[in-house]
């Protein structure tokens, strides 16, 4: 294990190589994090494709980043979740069997299952997220072979939202921050709460200008291509609902009001209840097929 405890946290400061890849269907950016010259790396919020209307899955998005890893001759050290994902299922489990490395998010994905263990039906047992190789707290450090990274806690879009700051100037936001133009993520999940989330992103903002934030998301508006990173600079001054200026009310309301008149992400239903446990599917019944329970009246 990579961490402070076991290892001095290395001075230099290198700057990681960074490779996205984009999933337009659901929008979303995963990224291979290495070393320059080195072959450790971690892959961040991985997807693995479902298509809800045939119940099949697909791992050809991450079967392009493990092309790009063995192509590479990277080693995976780690498989970081930045939060329990409501939009798509994470290919995590699938990359560990085919790559290895040790799957991890938030300590506080036990109250993310206590909240939605009565509407999934889970099992006491299945509330221990024993499915994760590694639960990280605020503020924990551990290395990608000789990068350094950082673990900040952001909860607001849910209780359980993480962002990795590694090397020094490049930080993984998850869903707590978008591009300028689109603003912030939705705060009416379970465990969800604006103000907090207000306070999170004031957090990444006061990081140095030039830091480089990397997007979970982008849903560009017609006429822009998806974009995968901006700064701290550029959030402070153009972000459309919390640059510089915006007060914590005035937010709170406004995400209060944007929150009530948005539908529920398409894959909530099979995305929390894969995504609790790591990514990984359900077992397989005694005719060999795979179940997601669809809870009727609930959400």
């Amino acid at each position: 294990m990579y961490l402070l405890e076991d290892l001095a946290f290395r001075a230099n400061e290198m700057t990681p190589r960074i490779e996205p890849f984009f999933d337009a269907t659901t929008g979303t950016f995963s990224y291979v994090v290495h070393e320059e010259g080195g072959v450790a790396c971690a892959i961040i919020d991985s997807v693995l494709g479902y298509d809800q209307r045939s119940g099949r899955t697909s791992a050809a998005g991450a079967d392009q980043i493990a092309d790009y890893v063995r192509q590479g001759g990277l080693q995976v050290q780690w498989h970081l979740e930045t939060h329990v994902h409501a939009d798509h299922i994470s290919a995590a489990a699938y990359l560990r069997q085919s790559l290895g490395g040790k799957i991890a998010m938030s300590a506080r994905i036990a109250d993310v299952r206590q909240t939605f263990s009565h509407a999934f039906d889970l099992a006491p047992a299945s509330l221990q997220a024993t499915d994760f190789d590694h639960l990280f707290e605020d503020g924990e450090r551990f290395l990608i072979g000789r990068l350094n990274a950082e673990v900040i806690s952001v909860p607001g879009h849910t209780s359980a939202d993480l962002a990795y700051r590694i090397g020094e100037q490049a930080v993984f936001v998850g869903d707590t921050l978008f591009m300028p133009d689109i603003g912030s993520a939705r705060c009416d999940f379970p465990g969800g709460d604006a103000q907090l989330l207000y306070r999170s992103v004031r957090k990444l903002l006061a990081l140095p200008p030039q830091t480089v934030l990397y997007m979970c998301h982008d849903y560009p508006p017609d006429g822009r291509a998806p974009v995968w990173h901006t700064t701290v600079q550029e959030q402070r001054e153009r972000n459309i609902h919390l640059r510089d200026g915006v007060e914590l009310a005035d937010f709170v309301r406004m995400r209060t009001r944007r929150d009530a008149t948005l539908s529920l992400p398409q894959l909530i239903i099979p995305a929390l209840q894969v995504n609790m446990h790591a990514g990984e599917l359900p077992a397989a019944g005694d005719n060999g097929i795979r179940y997601l329970k669809i809870p009727l009246n609930t959400f």
